[in-house]
């Protein structure tokens, strides 16, 4: 089996935590849009395409070499129903992985000025791009459920996939 570069191997994992995200975006009550625990915080509806708007800002930031949220990125208009969510964040995250598709390894290194510091395209890829989003879905895999919906099953089963197990 060859061995993966760095690069190869942050989009396989960016990749598949994008159709994680797509699995919960699926799975959000469609009737909770304006859902909000926090009255300060975002609306489930929000929060959803927040992860819509880390994959477009932060790789068009990548791609131009600076990240400093001035381009304002056509596909990022935010839906405002529940299932439109899932068909608009597989498009961004498609149109970031295009943007992308020609970074190469030795350009981790590299640093560039994000919000008036320098990061290295690394540490914006793993840190910004791909942890920031997992650590957004958490939140909203939670909202989800406080909204009354039924999360799914990203790294192992949920609380009713996991009665329904026992109960076997």
């Amino acid at each position: 089996m060859a061995h993966r570069n760095e690069i190869d191997t942050f989009r396989t994992v960016w990749n598949m935590e994008a159709q994680n995200t797509i699995k919960l975006l699926e799975t959000l009550p469609a009737d909770k849009y304006d859902f909000r625990p926090d009255t300060k915080g975002r609306s489930l509806g929000e929060l959803a395409w927040h992860l819509s708007e880390i994959d477009g800002y932060i790789s068009d930031g990548v791609a131009q070499g600076k990240v400093d949220f001035e381009n304002v990125l056509p596909d990022l208009k935010r839906p405002r129903e529940i299932k439109l969510l899932a068909p608009g964040y597989r498009k961004v995250h498609e149109a970031a992985v295009a943007r992308l598709e020609k970074l190469k390894n030795e350009d981790l290194d590299r640093a560039i000025p994000f919000m008036g510091r320098q990061m290295t395209v690394r540490d914006v890829l793993w840190g910004v791009l791909l942890h920031h989003a997992i650590h957004h879905r958490g939140q909203l895999s939670l909202m989800c459920r406080l909204a009354g919906g039924r999360p799914a099953a990203i790294y192992g089963p949920n609380r009713e996939d996991m009665m329904a197990m026992q109960g076997k």
